[in-house]
């Protein structure tokens, strides 16, 4: 058994061979020290555990018990998820993987860490499917992964499949997809865990398995990471079955509109005129666009079929959030300054944090099109990520709780934990974080 002990930032016994935020490897017992950092928030105490448990992996046993001395708890257990984290490695279909010692391991400690445990757990089932490549995630894939979750943790999943998204007019959806080899299919995740209550939250996921661009096509340097693309879609599986597994008193619906976005004869081209669910028609500008297409199609079918009190939508979307906001944070837009406020409280709470920009109408004019409702793209290279925000807000129906994410940013990141960039769950903690506020209002 390895036998961890958390120190407080405050505790002086090993100030000159710990500083605040560090560990070191002790020999008797086998095990470590670990000083917790001094700014006292979970997100860095859960940020420790993760570098701990992925660069020590060869060291640690499949049982590890935790000593918390003069610790808050809520630090311990972040802690403790930490370690959960680093149990994740995007490496299972190398010859010589070796899984963590933690993967199904037990950890000891006498406090509370369930909760964490269980979000660390969805972190790393949602990162495996981000980092998972193209082929072997295609939309069906994610159509299997939240069916099969859906069993598991007691929520319903519905899934259209091609000739039921034409039927139901979701034509946007159906568009990008054209040019793909795979049927798209729009994933529907329902769970009620507040039957009484008739507020219910719906979540719209961007589910591009990969994006070439389309005929807009991209250039080939870090093209292999359009993989994660559906990163907006796994945040929106993580949530709802964060909040089943955590039996949160709220009413959820996740849905996820799913295709790839390829080049081929039938693709749609710039110039082309579309429907869309809403019944409002769309001129391409760039078929590298498309992720405000499928989800323009998402937002209007949540509000037709769930009257949903907060709409939600999540999205690796632009290049236009990373250049403002690098990878420290994820950006959102909303014309209900409750909601943004809400939601920078439960990111700073989280560790996934937001920041609004400005969602004047002003921004809009861009969008203007000649021969259709609306254009899918300005043309321009400026306040492309507000241009997104101002294309989707045609299609929620007016929806006076509508919020969005753009996690271009965060959702993939550069680190210690692999060569390359790696995906890290962002959304999951967030959304749960404010449903959790939302219940206990």
């Amino acid at each position: 058994m390895t036998e961890i002990t958390l120190l407080s930032p405050k505790d002086n016994r090993y100030e000159k061979t710990i500083e605040p935020g560090t560990y070191l490897r002790t020999l008797e017992p086998a095990g470590y020290l670990v000083r917790l950092p001094k700014d006292g928030k979970p997100a860095t105490a859960r940020t420790l555990g993760h570098k701990l448990s992925h660069a020590e992996r060869k060291q640690l046993t499949a049982d590890v018990k935790i000593t918390a001395e003069g610790v808050d708890e809520p630090l311990a257990a972040a802690f403790v998820g930490g370690l959960k984290l680093g149990a994740y490695s995007a490496g299972q279909r190398k010859g010589d993987y070796e899984v963590h010692p933690l993967t199904d391991g037990q950890i000891e400690w006498d406090g509370d860490a369930a909760t964490e445990l269980t979000l660390s757990d969805v972190q790393n089932r949602i990162r495996a499917l981000v980092d998972a490549p193209a082929n072997k995630k295609r939309a069906q894939d994610l159509a299997t992964f939240a069916r099969q979750s859906g069993e598991t943790y007691g929520y319903d999943v519905k899934v259209l499949d091609k000739q039921a998204c034409l039927d139901e007019g979701l034509h946007a959806l159906l568009a990008v997809n054209r040019g793909s080899e795979d049927p798209a299919v729009l994933i529907v995740m329902e769970y009620r865990g507040a039957p009484d209550n008739k507020d219910v939250t719906a979540i719209i996921g961007k589910g591009v398995t990969f994006d070439t661009g389309g005929v807009s096509i991209k250039g080939s340097q870090n093209l292999h990471l359009m993989k994660s693309d559906m990163g907006g879609a796994a945040a929106t599986m993580g949530a709802v079955e964060a909040a089943a597994r955590l039996n949160l008193p709220v009413n959820l619906v996740g849905i996820v509109p799913a295709t790839d976005n390829s080049v081929d004869a039938l693709s749609i081209k710039p110039s082309d005129v579309i429907e869309s669910h809403a019944g409002k028609t769309i001129e391409i500008i760039d078929t590298d666009a498309e992720g405000r297409l499928i989800m323009a199609d998402g937002l209007s079918y949540a509000v037709k079929y769930f009257s949903p009190t907060t709409l939600i939508d999540v999205a690796t979307l632009t290049g236009s959030a990373v250049r403002t906001f690098g990878y420290v944070c994820a950006a959102t837009l909303s014309k209900n300054e409750e909601l943004v406020e809400a939601f920078r409280a439960a990111g700073e709470a989280s560790g996934e944090r937001v920041w609004p920009l400005p969602p004047w109408d002003d921004f809009a004019k861009g969008l203007e099109s000649d021969v259709a409702d609306v254009k899918n793209f300005s043309g321009t290279p400026l306040h492309g990520a507000t241009d997104a925000f101002k294309f989707l807000e045609n299609f929620t129906h007016d929806h006076k709780r509508y919020i969005h994410f753009d996690i271009a940013g965060v959702a993939l990141k550069q680190g210690p934990y692999a060569k390359d960039r790696q995906a890290t769950g962002f959304g999951v903690r967030l959304f749960v974080e404010w449903l959790g506020r939302q219940a206990s209002a």
